[in-house]
């Protein structure tokens, strides 16, 4: 890329900011790779002014240095997102998978399904012992092949609007009422009728205790909402609402199918990890359709994605596109092909500060049979043709549900990701309970509606559930930043880290 290089120098002489393929993508497919740089030509410039402001403020108070998340779940230094910030353009959702794997794995789960329902829409994930990665995401119809944490995104959240089409059949978002005016129940002049005005009709949101109790929500505004649009249907508010709770439960359903069962994974194999401030109001109700056999709610749902911020790596990625056929592969290629892309990943980690013994390099191939358009990603353990050749037909047939052994393989592209470990904040235990039984920490009394029966149910303050306490659904569970919903037939438990985990009886 030496005359890209020699543009990029003299382009910067004039005061521009530049954005270079070579080092942004250095891979073929030439329009994957300039939409790519075009979008961080785009991005970079805003971003590199509120990063600049953030830091003059931050080291006015006294703090050193700042770290931005990716979108591959990894931080970078704020002196490469300046210059490279289409890494960032998904990095809220990921830094939720990241603090979400990272609880599950500390309660022995590394088998998971994140699950992460905010107000306007719920990203989905799917790990298994590992969090999975893409290099083929989109924003809008533009790919952005930067690698990301594998999330799959719907319009469905909280403030999602319900309405009507033609056919008088009930649908939910993409548009939300946001949190101004917010749902009709907020009280703030807000008339449509959204999931959480629906959650409020069935009872599966205390009006007393959202938000610690310090916002009261008005019943009435919700059910006023729900008859504007349920008449004309010929429903009843409380038949609108549980209405519109299918159509949302059933456009989260498919996104868990998507990421999974499209996939060749076994829902029924893993854990589902809600978080967000309505992902354990709806939870359970997903795990049951989907017939996931455990839901672990982590003890702050609402704020998981900080947690993740903190908790993430310097991660830097590097590729080489090489275009080989894999029979004429030797181990001393593979070995001089990653050479350089070794090299470089050492020096610049030991240039943000990590010693060799924080430094991990992980290897990987980008494989595809001859004439296919699009490749799978392979670790590579070691510097061997023939287990890469392997495990891209294991990869392969789990994707799609064949592979074709002894068809000749192409090796599109290397990859290195290089990671700088910093050190993990602990994540105390916490004492058992003298007693299984959670009235201690019960509040009060409610009812809740599924299936068009309504059953009476206890409600608990998470915060003062203790490990060992036990729950039974139907149940609802209050705290700050969340609320977490217990149909009938699911018991519950709390672990040492106080995560609640829920089975099905």
């Amino acid at each position: 890329p030496e005359h890209e290089t020699r543009i990029g120098q003299m382009a910067r002489e004039r005061g521009l900011f530049v954005s270079l393929s070579s080092r942004i993508l250095p891979e073929y497919r030439e329009f994957e790779r300039a939409s790519t740089t075009v979008i961080n030509a785009y991005v970079s410039p805003i971003m590199a002014r509120y990063l600049a402001n953030l830091e003059v403020g931050l080291m006015e108070r006294g703090h050193r240095t700042l770290w931005i998340m990716q979108s591959s779940g990894g931080i970078i230094s704020a002196g490469t997102a300046r210059q490279e910030a289409v890494r960032t353009v998904l990095s809220g959702p990921a830094a939720g998978v990241t603090g979400a794997f990272h609880v599950a794995q500390l309660a022995s789960y590394d088998h998971i399904i994140t699950f992460d329902m905010g107000g306007t829409s719920t990203d989905v994930s799917l790990a298994d012992g590992a969090i999975r990665r893409t290099t083929e995401g989109s924003i809008e119809s533009w790919p952005v092949r930067v690698p990301m944490i594998d999330i799959h995104t719907v319009g469905a959240g909280g403030g999602s609007i319900a309405w009507a089409d033609a056919g008088g059949a009930l649908r939910i978002g993409p548009q939300s009422a946001g949190s101004e005016p917010g749902p009709a129940c907020y009280g703030r002049g807000g008339r449509d009728f959204t999931v959480t005005d629906a959650n409020l009709l069935l009872g599966r949101v205390s009006a007393e205790n959202f938000l610690g109790g310090r916002m009261k929500l008005d019943q009435d505004a919700a059910w006023s909402a729900a008859q504007r649009l349920g008449q004309p249907l010929g429903l009843e508010p409380l038949e609108t609402a549980e209405g519109v709770i299918r159509v949302a439960n059933a456009r989260m359903e498919q996104a868990i199918r998507v990421i999974s069962i499209e996939r060749g994974f076994d829902p029924r194999e893993f854990t589902l990890v809600p978080f967000g401030g309505a992902g354990p109001m709806h939870a359970l109700e997903m795990a049951a359709a989907l017939h996931i056999p455990r839901v672990l709610i982590p003890r702050y749902p609402g704020v998981l994605s900080a947690l993740g911020l903190t908790l993430a790596d310097l991660v830097k990625d590097y590729s080489r596109t090489v275009m080989w056929a894999m029979e004429g592969v030797r181990t001393e290629d593979l070995a001089q092909g990653f050479a350089p892309l070794l090299a470089q990943a050492r020096a610049d980690l030991q240039a943000e500060g990590f010693s060799e013994d924080a430094i991990r390099l992980e290897q990987a191939l980008d494989l595809r049979y001859k004439g296919q358009s699009f490749e799978l990603t392979v670790p590579l353990m070691a510097y061997d043709p023939v287990a890469a050749v392997q495990g891209f037909y294991d990869a392969h047939r789990r994707r799609y549900g064949y592979a074709r052994e002894g068809e000749p393989v192409e090796l599109v592209n290397l990859r290195v990701t290089a990671r700088g470990l910093r050190p993990t904040p602990p994540m105390p235990q916490y004492r058992a309970a003298s007693s299984p039984d959670p009235a201690s920490a019960r509040v009060g009394q409610t009812q809740l509606r599924f299936q068009g029966q309504t059953y009476d149910a206890a409600i608990y303050q998470r915060a003062q559930l203790q490990p060992g306490h036990h729950l039974t659904g139907p149940a609802l569970i209050v705290q700050e930043d969340a609320t977490t919903v217990a149909p009938p037939g699911w018991v519950g438990r709390i672990d040492p880290w106080l995560n609640l985990i829920f089975e099905r009886r």
